[in-house]
Parts: C-alpha cells; structure tokens; sequence
C-alpha cells in the first residue's frame, strides 16, 4: 500500500487525460472560433443582413456557447432527455420487484446503475408514432442481483423486467465513494491513509477527498484468500485512488467486497 505513484497530471484546460486500469481516455474540448468574415462590396465597408445574422450567432473566441434549451420528449433514436431519464427511473422504481431492494449503503430501494435507451422493437425507430423506451439498470444488494426495467414512457408503464445474478456492470459513483469509505475507514486502510498524510500533510477522513475510479474484481478458481471465492456473485472492486491535483496511491493489493461490506487483501 505504501506506494506512491507520482503522476502529477496538473491543471486541466481543454482535456484531460485519466489512466484507468492501464488504458488512457483522453476527453478533448474544442473551443468555437469565430467565422471567416467577409468583405463587403460597399464602400462603407459595412456588412449585408446575412453577415450580421451570422455574425449575432457566431460565439466570441474562447467560450462556449449555451446548449439549446432540451425538450421534455426526444424523437426516435433521439438521446434521453433529463425530464425523460427522471420519469423514467421514477416509473421503474413502482412495484415489484424492487420494492424490498436495497442499495450500496444497505438503505431501502436498490442501487441505480445506469438509464439508457432501449433498442427499438418497432421496425421505424425513427418514425413519429415509434414508442420511446427506456431501459433502467438497478443493483439489488439484497439479492445481489441485476435488476434490468424497460419503461415505455409513452404509456408509462413498464414493459418487462429482467433479473440476473453473477453479472456486474461497472460501478456507479456512489458505490466507487462507499468502497472508498469502507477502505478508509478499515485497519487495512492505514497504509493508504498513511500515504495521503505524506502526500498531503492532511489526515484522509472522506472519499470526497480523494478522485477515485474502480474496476470490478471477479474471482478465479483456487483465489486466496478464499475470503474472495464469493466476489462476482458478490459485488466486488479494486479502487485506483488519486489525490487531487496530486498523485496516484496504489491500493490495487486490496479488493472491497461491497455486498459482505469488508476489505480483504488479495494473498
């Protein structure tokens, strides 16, 4: 544990780049210039209607202009809008079976995962009378389960739902700050609070300190400790925390078994 790796990535301006078990993801953002401006006829030098048009649209150097205001219903194949993604999930979480479920901190309700669009079964997806769906992905600590809805938001109601065991999509936020907090406060934490403390002068209290991102950890055949055996029909992860603006700390000899709620260090 007592490792620290200094990658000092610094400040970002328009990108960033994030290693994540090994793979580096780099997110650009290209800022908007302005258009080619065109030279009047006219002796005045003075501009047509159509240039000044463009001319109100064209954001300045260096910001970003607003997005368009959202609807509160896509078309098609359109990406779920906010409103559309709210109702969805509220639609899905009425009735069973997610009624007795519970999420990553043990509380009522399960652990909402992912709410994406769901492929389309009519043979327009693109036609005006296509009907929007959604599906909404849960995690149900209860029964380690993978709860999978389908809500036809244009009848609000929920079209078929699925359940598996032994499947473990990536983590949400809120289960990467629970295995964190579940790490910092363990014994076997002390190393990486230890590492913090050097790095920072500061003691590591909170998640919320730290940048964190996860990989899920499955077991093989024969792992040790055998305390691990049960991690993939458990929900389990290995954690890549990073101090802010700062560097990386090596916790990958340690997986959070976020179903048992207990930190183990892999033999």
């Amino acid at each position: 544990m007592r490792k620290i790796v200094h990658r000092h990535l610094g400040k970002m301006v328009a990108g960033a780049a994030v290693a994540v078990a090994g793979t580096a993801v780099m997110v650009g953002i290209t800022l908007p210039g302005t258009a080619g401006a065109e030279e009047s006829g006219g002796t005045g030098g003075g501009r047509t209607a159509r240039q000044a048009a463009q001319a109100q649209d064209t954001p300045a150097v260096g910001v970003v202009q607003a997005a368009p205001a959202e609807g509160t219903r896509g078309k098609g194949l359109d990406p779920l809008t906010d409103d559309e993604t709210k109702r969805a999930e509220k639609i899905a979480l009425s009735g069973q079976p997610l009624v007795s479920a519970e999420n990553v901190r043990g509380a009522r309700g399960p652990e909402r995962l992912t709410v994406e669009l769901a492929e389309p079964d009519t043979g327009r997806p693109d036609g005006p009378t296509a009907p929007r769906r959604a599906d909404v992905t849960f995690y149900d600590y209860r029964d380690d389960a993978v709860v999978t809805r389908t809500v036809n938001l244009d009848t609000g109601k929920v079209d078929r739902t699925s359940t598996r065991h032994g499947v473990q999509p990536p983590l949400s936020i809120a289960e990467q700050t629970e295995a964190a907090r579940l790490l910092i406060a363990d014994p076997l934490g002390a190393g990486l609070r230890a590492d913090y403390k050097d790095a920072t002068g500061k003691a590591l209290t909170s998640p919320d300190q730290l940048t964190l991102t996860s990989m899920v950890f499955r077991a093989v055949p024969g792992i040790r400790p055998a305390a691990l055996a049960q991690c993939g029909e458990h929900r389990c992860t290995r954690l890549f925390p990073k101090v802010k603006n700062g560097a990386w700390i090596d916790a990958r000899d340690f997986v959070i078994d976020l179903s048992a709620r207990k930190v183990v260090r892999l033999g």
